[in-house]
């Protein structure tokens, strides 16, 4: 085995039994983002090319599984579904074969199937990728203005405990303006808190795939649940909403733009947003809109106190 395959097993590993930790305790929040973002790194590496890798193709397979299983555990813990789950005594089954995948040759014990091929891109990864065309004058897009084939899963999170004093902030994402809405495939929003250097200060949330397209509108009417208390956020921070659709072409999910809300802007009731060209720009500090035509993102917020 070489170093750079012990490195990433380990880490793997370890990331694995963090995960399953949470969820055992019952700390719901921090073991879907954990198991969201092992499954997305071992997405990666069973979508890399030969030569990148350090697994075979059948191996990858197998991790491609791995990473499904992780991903129906992070969706049966937001499901308030009894049924069909897949539970936590299952997904322990499979800490040995990722650890042992080198040498593991027998049958996947649960009949799943990879993640289709199609690159699932952590946030800001866009940004190292060459840009296609200009967004603005239209895409690839495929099929009827209003269907949506391939849906991807949200990764939405409930509401966290209300707490004496404290405010919670539920944002209703309501739609988002752009000229080429008809043209977009599976589109859905990603939602995360940073601080003023960009790093997160609470898990990011995927919405599910847009509810409808109608004329230059993309409609969510989602509820977004910010996993962390007004009081408690750090000076400076933001909530952005990253726009993402499918390229067919490049086989990968992009982003297109992204808004971005201060804390100055928390208040009741409706507010609609600028859109910035990508990359999102956690920093804010060089901003560009992303066209001069009156699109926005339209949200609707409402406050929880004691």
């Amino acid at each position: 085995m070489s170093e750079a395959a012990r490195s990433l097993l380990q880490r793997w590993g370890a990331s694995f039994r963090k995960g399953t930790d949470f969820d055992s305790w019952g700390q719901l929040v921090e073991a879907i983002d954990e198991y969201q973002i092992l499954a997305r790194h071992l997405q990666k590496e069973a979508q890399s090319q030969h030569n990148n890798s350090e697994f075979t193709e059948d191996q990858k397979k197998t991790i491609a599984k791995i990473a499904t299983c992780l991903e129906l555990r992070s969706a049966a813990l937001q499901s308030t579904q009894s049924q069909d789950e897949f539970k936590l005594e299952d997904l322990k089954k499979l800490e040995p074969i990722l650890k042992n995948i080198l040498t593991y040759n027998k049958e996947f014990p649960f009949d799943v199937q990879p993640v289709p091929l199609r690159k699932i891109l952590a946030p800001g990864e866009e940004e190292h990728l060459e840009f296609e065309e200009d967004d603005e004058e239209g895409g690839a897009g495929a099929g009827s203005p209003n269907s949506f084939l391939a849906r991807v899963p949200g990764t939405l999170l409930p509401r966290l405990p209300s707490e004496p004093g404290m405010t919670l902030l539920t944002i209703n994402i309501e739609k988002i303006g752009l000229k080429d809405a008809g043209q977009c495939i599976d589109p859905y929003i990603t939602v995360s808190v940073k601080d003023l250097n960009g790093i997160d200060l609470t898990p990011v949330q995927d919405t599910p795939v847009a509810l409808r397209k109608e004329d230059t509108y993309i409609h969510f009417n989602v509820d977004i649940e910010i996993q962390k208390h007004i009081e408690r956020l750090t000076k400076g921070a933001a909530i952005f909403f990253e726009f993402k659709h499918y390229k067919p072409k490049k086989r990968f999910t992009s982003t297109k733009c992204f808004a971005f809300m201060e804390m100055d802007e928390i208040k009741p009731g409706a507010i609609v947003i600028e859109l910035y060209k990508k990359p999102t720009d956690f920093k804010r500090k060089k901003l560009q809109l992303l066209t001069k035509k009156p699109l926005y993102l339209h949200l609707h917020q409402t406050l929880h106190k004691e």
